[in-house]
């Protein structure tokens, strides 16, 4: 099933139940909706609005599938995707072997927490982990587990108005292990490259970083080429970061992360979209 509805300026939103990352190695996880400008869609790896992301300590979980159901509601059409949370990240070699002990995978996961946590050793861990990819021929791929949780996210949108309002259900989820959800909004690097928000921070390229903590009321992020623009805003009970990173064929998101604690039941927040200023 795919689902697409128009709005102003050319704009169209879309969502599929198949994944579908072109030629990235992210290609295989589920995306949430995709931002289309004149029939182009402006994705590259990133994985749309609105898809969750689960931590159980350093280990991360995302979805491998979604089931999709709609209705409309007044001038609103309403898509409820079912995220099935079902992947986790491993590394394979060119013949198809990778790395196979947990030891390996706790130390990746907890160097990627750092990355994350920490930006002055962002640059010294991006270097080391392409130096051994390159040195071991590995590449990314997700391998399936067994199902942590099925996550239901609505998007309410107002074709009238280039905006979506997206809520996701996180009942039980404290109960199951999960540490931390993420709710990632992200496009293609290539098509947004630079960040915006109210505080007057004016960033462009690899200056906006690869994940750092949003403190500003509002933040953008903007295409030179795309002459397309999407935002977000603070939303209360939650911690708003940006990303952008561009590694050759490997790696090409721009987007927004709000980082949330499983002990609540609903989050809700809008994405809007406009002309690139």
């Amino acid at each position: 099933m795919e689902l697409s509805v128009s709005l102003q300026g050319d704009l169209a939103l879309t969502i599929a139940d198949r994944p579908n990352g072109e030629d990235f190695p992210t290609a295989r996880l589920q995306r949430g909706l995709l931002l289309l400008h004149e029939g182009r869609d402006l994705a590259e790896e990133g994985v749309g609005f609105g898809v969750p992301v689960l931590k159980r300590g350093a280990l991360t979980i995302f979805p491998g599938s979604v089931q999709l159901k709609e209705r409309l509601d007044g001038p609103s059409r309403v898509i409820v995707a079912a995220f099935r949370m079902d992947l986790v990240e491993r590394l394979a070699g060119t013949e198809g072997r990778g790395p196979t002990s947990g030891s390996f995978y706790a130390v990746r996961d907890l160097l990627a927490a750092l990355h994350r946590r920490l930006p002055l050793l962002r640059g010294p861990l991006t270097a080391v982990s392409n130096a051994v990819r390159r040195r071991c021929g590995w590449v990314t791929t997700f391998e399936q587990t067994s199902p942590v949780a099925t996550l239901d996210v609505t998007y309410r949108i107002e074709s009238d108005q280039p905006r979506v309002r997206i809520a996701v259900d996180m009942t039980g989820l404290a109960e199951k292990g999960v540490s931390e959800v993420v709710m990632m909004n992200e496009l293609g690097a290539r098509h947004f490259d630079r960040y915006l928000d109210s505080d007057g921070a004016r960033l462009r390229g690899r200056r906006i970083g690869t994940w750092r903590e949003v403190a500003a009321a509002g933040a953008m992020f903007a295409g030179t080429s795309s002459g397309v623009a999407f935002s977000v805003g603070q939303a209360p009970g939650a911690r708003l970061f940006r990303g952008r990173e561009l590694v050759g064929s490997r790696l090409a998101w721009s987007g927004f992360g709000y980082s949330l604690s499983p002990a609540r039941e609903c989050f809700a927040y809008e994405v809007r979209f406009e002309k690139a200023p």
